[in-house]
Parts: C-alpha cells; sequence; structure tokens
C-alpha cells in the first residue's frame, strides 16, 4: 500500500520505489531480445534503455494474432463501438465463467490512452466492483505507474485477458482465453496506444500465443499489428503480474527493469510520431 501523504503533497521517486519493495539504485542485467542481443549495461536505467530502444527498433518480432472463434461472433465485435461492447461483455454467455461472476469486468481507464495494461482476469474485488486491478495486487500496480510517472486513468488504460472472474481466482484456461479474444482485440482496436504492457503469462498468451514461459519472453522484442495502414506495430512488453510480484518480492527488480524498457519504448514510440507527423498548419495530401 502507498503510504500516506500530506495533501497537495506528492512522494518522491525514491519513496514508490521503497514502497514497491525496490532500492533506487539500479544496475540493468543483460536481457535476451528476439533479434540478437545487447551488451550489459550498468548506466542508469534511462541511458542505458535508452541505447538499447536503437537496436530494438529494427529487432521487432511480429506478434501472433489472437484466436479467432469459429462463428460470426468475432466479425460481430469487431464492429462495435465501445456502447456496444461493454452491452455485449455485460450481457456475455459464450464460456463457463458467466456461471458464477457478479458482473463482468470490462476494462477502465483513458480510451484514447498511449499506455495499455492487460492482466489475467478479474479477481474477487474486481468481480465485486467490476474494474480491474482494484485489490492488493492493484495497489501494487498504482504503485509501479507512480513509479514512472503515469496513474490510472491518465494516458492509461487497463484490461484484462479475460472478462469474468475464473472460480478461485485460478489461472484462466486456453479455451477462456480465446472465447474472450475478440472483445480485447476490439479494446486494442478502439484505443490505438502506443506500447502494450502484458502482465503474466495469460495475458501474453492471450496476445502472443504460447510462445513459452513467462520468463523466457521477458526482455523479448513483440510487436502487435497495427491499424490498416501503418507501417509500424505497436511495441509489446511482457512482465509479471502484480499479484505474483505480492508472493515473490526478489522479482520486483526485474518487474522494475521491465518498466523501464517500456518507457524508453514509448519515448522512442512518441519520438518516432513526431519525427513523421506533418509540419504545423500544412494538410495531408
Amino acid at each position: 500500500m502507498i503510504a500516506s501523504n500530506r495533501p497537495g503533497t506528492r512522494l518522491t521517486r525514491v519513496q514508490l520505489l521503497r514502497e514497491i519493495g525496490l532500492s533506487p539504485q539500479w544496475q540493468l542485467r543483460e536481457s535476451t531480445v528476439a533479434v540478437g542481443a545487447t551488451p550489459a549495461l550498468t548506466a542508469s536505467p534511462e541511458a542505458a534503455l535508452a541505447l538499447r530502444g536503437v537496436a530494438e527498433k529494427a529487432a521487432v518480432a511480429p506478434a501472433q494474432p489472437l484466436v479467432p472463434t469459429a462463428d460470426g461472433r468475432a466479425e460481430e465485435i469487431a464492429a462495435m463501438g465501445w456502447a456496444q461492447l461493454r452491452e455485449s461483455v455485460a450481457s456475455c454467455r459464450a464460456c463457463a465463467l458467466c456461471q458464477e461472476r457478479r458482473q463482468a469486468v470490462l476494462g477502465v481507464g483513458d480510451v484514447t490512452a498511449d499506455w495499455l495494461f492487460i492482466g489475467e482476469g478479474p479477481g474477487a474485488e474486481e468481480d465485486a466492483r467490476g474494474e480491474p486491478f482494484v485489490g492488493p495486487a492493484g495497489k501494487l500496480l498504482d504503485a509501479m505507474l507512480a513509479a514512472i510517472d503515469l496513474q490510472r486513468g491518465d494516458d492509461v488504460y487497463i484490461a484484462n485477458a479475460v472478462k469474468c472472474r475464473p472460480p478461485g481466482n485460478r489461472t484462466p484456461d486456453p479455451a477462456e482465453i480465446a472465447t474472450c479474444a475478440p472483445y480485447l482485440k476490439r479494446q486494442i482496436a478502439l484505443i490505438q496506444p502506443r506500447l502494450i504492457v502484458l502482465l503474466g503469462r495469460a495475458a501474453a498468451h492471450a496476445l502472443l500465443g504460447d510462445l513459452g514461459s513467462l520468463a523466457s519472453l521477458r526482455g523479448q522484442s513483440f510487436a502487435y499489428p497495427a491499424r490498416a495502414g501503418s507501417a509500424r506495430g505497436i511495441p509489446v512488453v511482457v512482465t509479471y503480474h502484480p499479484a505474483y510480484l505480492l508472493r515473490t518480492l526478489p522479482d520486483k527488480a526485474k518487474a522494475w527493469e521491465d518498466l523501464c524498457r517500456a518507457r524508453a519504448l514509448m519515448r522512442t514510440a512518441k519520438a518516432s510520431a513526431a519525427e513523421s507527423a506533418p509540419p504545423s498548419g500544412t494538410r495531408p495530401t
């Protein structure tokens, strides 16, 4: 839980890092990317990852598409706007997860956000309140966002691979992920984020397919296909789910590395967009 603070003041970065169990001093380890590898860096996270980002621009592996459904349901969902999508998710009976839910949880946040965070599925508190990441894992996620100068709802959207709570908070199975895939795919299409962060193996499975363990996916470069007409894909970063980090404190340091890498990729994406934007006052031909 984030420490209390007097009204009108903000926690320092050191305080935020301490709240998520991390030291403010870091030394990045060598990580493997999809094409080639970069040397180990011992500079600050920002400087090191900025250099690594140059190599990653040419080392992005295309993500596998989300698993389609067998009937016309996916095509119908693909044409929905936000209002229709919320109604469809709320009334969905496509898999057995609907039988024990209190309510379906579509997502929350800025629908034009640059940052999209995708978790696994609602837990008990999320099922009760209708919002993702509101329990202890949600508090940790909020602290992680704050550590990279983000906050829930401000240029951030949070979704899940499945929209209904799996019984006992278990990990959703592949069939359940496939059934919910058209909803997640439509959310991505409507938001058009600049970067996607996958929290946990189920989220990685939903977007990338079954490519291996989460540990093997961390540090690799993936890209989700952007909308038609765009030459660049959406960078995808894989990291640990906050609920896992609550149980495995030593891996918080690895999650911090992933967040720093995501921040560097976002800066690169914004810089590339600014370079390709038409000059102010001109009209596209």
